[in-house]
């Protein structure tokens, strides 16, 4: 793997004029079996990213968005026996609904999905969504993780506020990675979870792009020698230095919650456009992805749950048309290993809280060499506040009044 990674960073120097800012943008942009510039979901043409969060004594919550600005074909695939979700009969392939103007990736389990009502209100104030009458329907499918009492008290939850707020923050670029957004409250087997993301640049220059809440009952830790399973899936060094830890660290796991009650969730993105058979089928083979980097992964006390999203525009890709084999192959695969790092890069990025520990912090060893991210890489992920709840609040319940 090594020599063929030097052979492609090689050809990517080649095509590059040194010192170039642009020129090496455009390269990671560019290069096939590349992550992009941001190795974001982001990168995925047409998709932005807003997160907001709390994690101040009571909270320990959040909402993330997935935002296109161009109303995308989507697909879903649940599996696991615990899932709290919205809207997802409505991307079946034998429903009507043509698409989805967001995804919400939430805290705060069953309550928190009602963040979803904020952000339809932003993207009505907006006009965006499926025209019905006089006015519009935003359709926001929505998937929310078990984080509830975590911070301290049961009922410090998202409200449809925080999902305004989410909305709101949406841009493209840099994705704010670890105990942010939907992934504040996150834990992994155990360990610290959150949110991670990455992306790749496909043969014929589609990207594929991905973004995970990492919530699972299951480990990303490999019991044989503790290094992340997700480790095995770098490319071009993006792990940043990451070791497998030294064997006298390696001791027994920290237990996960008893019960367990967690469930992982994620967007898989690409600018390929696809029909919603397809987009499922994308979303399907993505959980794979997880399969590779957490174990044991679909269990009865997880909801496991990812979207599938095409910002792309022209003939779909089929999946009952052989000519488009060759090509949504390539995508699902691509899907399937981007989850899989965005996996990793949850757990390299989530910081302990309280006496839940980070993987770093647990296998210091394994993370001594990492290096940070750079600051223009590290993304924005607001902090809720009673000030900005309170603007948001105005927006939310702006309302036609009651006749006399």
């Amino acid at each position: 793997m090594k020599p063929r990674l030097v052979a492609l960073l090689a050809g990517a120097l080649m095509l590059t004029v040194p010192g170039s800012a642009s020129a090496q943008a455009a390269t990671a942009a560019n290069t096939p079996g590349l992550p992009g510039p941001d190795n974001a979901i982001t990168d995925v043409p047409g998709i932005k990213v807003g997160q907001v969060q709390s994690a101040r004594a009571p909270y320990l919550t959040g909402t993330t968005v997935i935002y296109t600005p161009t109303m995308s074909v989507a697909g879903v695939d649940q599996r696991g026996g615990a899932p709290a979700t919205k809207e997802t009969d409505l991307l079946d392939p034998l429903n009507s609904n043509p698409g989805v103007n967001a995804v919400m990736l939430g805290g705060s389990s069953m309550y928190g999905l009602s963040a979803t009502d904020g952000i339809i209100s932003w993207l009505e104030e907006r006009g965006e969504g499926v025209r019905v009458g006089s006015g519009v329907a935003p359709i926001v499918p929505a998937a929310d993780i078990f984080d509830l009492g975590r911070g301290g008290n049961f009922k410090a939850r998202t409200t449809p506020e925080w999902g305004y707020l989410a909305a709101q923050a949406a841009k493209e670029g840099p994705v704010r990675q670890g105990v942010v957004g939907g992934g504040t409250g996150a834990r992994a087997g155990g360990l610290k979870g959150g949110v991670g993301t990455a992306s790749m640049t496909l043969s014929d220059g589609t990207v594929v792009g991905a973004i995970v809440v990492v919530n699972s009952a299951g480990s990303p830790v490999d019991p044989r020698d503790c290094s992340l399973f997700a480790a095995r899936y770098e490319v071009a060094g993006e792990f940043r230095g990451l070791e497998t830890p030294k064997a006298k660290e390696c001791r027994p796991e920290a237990k996960a919650d008893a019960p367990s009650l967690n469930t992982t969730i994620a967007v898989v993105a690409t600018n390929a456009p696809l029909e919603k058979a397809a987009a499922a089928r994308m979303a399907g083979n993505s959980q794979d992805g997880l399969a590779r980097a957490i174990s044991p992964i679909h269990t009865l006390g997880d909801g496991d749950t990812i979207f599938g999203m095409s910002t792309g525009t022209g003939t779909p890709l089929r999946v009952n048309n052989p000519a488009d084999s060759r090509r949504l192959n390539e995508i699902f695969n691509a899907a399937t290993d981007t989850l899989t790092r965005a996996t990793g890069h949850a757990m390299l990025n989530a910081t302990s809280v309280g006496t839940t520990q980070s993987y770093c912090d647990r296998y210091p060893s394994a993370c001594k060499k990492v290096k940070p991210l750079p600051q223009n890489k590290q993304g924005e992920a607001p902090e809720v506040t009673r000030d900005a709840l309170a603007a948001a609040a105005e927006k939310v319940r702006e309302v036609a009044p009651l006749p006399q």
